[in-house]
């Protein structure tokens, strides 16, 4: 199966460039409500992922930091604490489900590591269980074998 069938293009990802400043990610991930996003250079490659507690870490290990400091800071200045490891548009799906075992999504890149979208590991969980659940069925009707 081509994991392709999976992606959610980046036209509708929130993702955050690594130029962007602390406050920005914070307030772009508040009003999203994620705890994690995309990183992308300037020129369009994955970099990385930022999570909320590479924020937090972030926080806690500059004394005196106030809210309104946080549009001095860039992201490329926040240490990050996950790998989020990337696949190519062409990789295979057990590719896929091995890296989304350990993420709540799967960055996918094209053969230039420029960052073309996600996948959710939703999306793919729901996958798994739509096929298990329909081979349940058809095996209750004795149409596949068993």
């Amino acid at each position: 199966m081509n994991i392709a069938f999976f992606l959610t293009p980046k036209s509708k990802v929130v993702y955050e460039k690594q130029s962007s400043t602390m406050r920005q990610a914070l307030e772009r991930m508040e009003y999203h409500r994620y705890s994690a996003v995309p990183l992308i250079n300037e020129t369009g490659n994955y970099v990385g992922t930022l999570t909320e507690g590479d924020l937090l870490w972030k926080i806690k290990n500059t004394p005196n930091l106030s809210f309104h400091d946080t549009s001095k800071i860039l992201i490329e200045d926040i240490p990050r604490h996950i790998c989020n490891k990337a696949v190519l548009i062409n990789s295979d799906i057990e590719s896929l489900i091995s890296l989304s075992k350990d993420q709540n999504f799967v960055p996918v890149v094209d053969d230039n590591d420029v960052f073309i979208g996600i996948i959710k590991r939703s999306d793919i969980i729901t996958y798994c269980f739509n096929l298990l659940y329909d081979n349940n069925e058809l095996k209750k009707f004795n149409l596949i074998a068993t």
